[in-house]
């Protein structure tokens, strides 16, 4: 395995923007290097050690549920390969990590969808009987299956911030109510035919979360990363039971011992710094990642 990798710092190609977990760089006017860095960012905060492995297992995954969605939707991926852009001694910064994509014109919302009711959803169906104002049949409970998977859009935060859930008619009036049904309508087909491929492989994919940009001549189209354990949430199903949450193939081991983490003596509250990672929890969370991927592709 090659080393890990915080931060990538070419300087081949002009830094766009610099994000949880991934890098863009501009190439030329029209594409973009996507670098997925071996960053592991919990409850808004990046850790300051690495995952080993991460940003290569992310970008395989990605590739792989690209390759399996086609058809549905154009996406960005220009089948170039990555290394053909930078220099010969930034390649080890790029190579199994990246991807080289069309420059598109984001659309400044999430495309969410929901199988089963969980974390935000679980929490706003238990005030409302609603999720992002989908109105929900009564007595579900925690990690329910829903009667078919709903849309649930969310506003994209600024870094730092977090998502905000909106219903459809804000969605609508953000995006236009068009395009706002367009993106719904495939974002739910995505996300069908991913979770029938996933429960084939043991795996249940509670929701997940879909960007999409619009290319030069207007056209919808995929974006960013797709159907990673960091955009959706991975069940096994041999362990799945309605009321509880299932032990997930993400963060869920990270986050669990941040919980009960201390810094100087007291709980750790959420903020940077993040506390400083021990090995087994760094090597759990590799092995969450890897698992999840050799389940998929097996």
């Amino acid at each position: 395995m090659t080393a890990a990798l915080l931060n990538s710092s070419l300087t081949s190609l002009p830094l766009l923007a610099r994000g949880k977990v991934r890098e863009n760089y501009a190439v030329g006017e029209d594409r973009i290097l996507m670098i997925a860095s071996d960053r592991i960012s919990a409850y808004d905060v990046i850790m300051g050690e690495p995952i080993p492995g991460k940003g290569a297992l992310l970008t395989k995954m990605a590739l792989f549920w690209f390759d399996k969605l086609q058809g549905i939707v154009p996406n960005h991926l220009t089948g170039e390969d990555p290394l053909s852009v930078v220099s010969e001694a930034e390649r080890e910064q790029v190579r199994d990590r990246a991807m080289l994509v069309k420059r598109l014109k984001p659309l400044p919302i999430e495309a969410v969808v929901r199988g089963y009711l969980a974390g935000s959803g679980w929490a706003e169906y238990k005030e409302s009987g609603k999720v992002c104002g989908v109105e929900l049949p009564a007595g579900l409970q925690n990690a329910s299956k829903l009667p078919q998977p709903i849309f649930t859009p969310a506003t994209k935060a600024e870094m730092g911030d977090h998502d905000e859930n909106i219903d459809f008619e804000r969605c609508a009036a953000i995006i236009g109510r068009e395009m706002a049904e367009k993106v719904r309508d495939i974002a739910i087909q995505l996300y069908q035919r991913a979770a029938d491929y996933a429960l084939t492989k043991g795996i249940i994919i509670a929701d997940t979360k879909f960007e999409f940009g619009l290319d030069a001549d207007g056209t919808l189209t995929l974006m960013d990363e797709v159907l990673t354990p960091d955009s959706s949430r991975y069940w096994p199903a041999e362990s799945y039971a309605v009321g509880s949450n299932p032990p997930s193939y993400d963060k869920q081991f990270l986050r669990d011992w941040l919980e009960q983490a201390q810094v100087d003596g007291k709980p750790w509250g959420k903020v940077a710094p993040a506390p400083a990672l021990p090995a087994e929890v760094i090597e759990k969370t590799a092995a969450k990642y890897q698992e999840a991927l050799e389940r998929l592709t097996r």
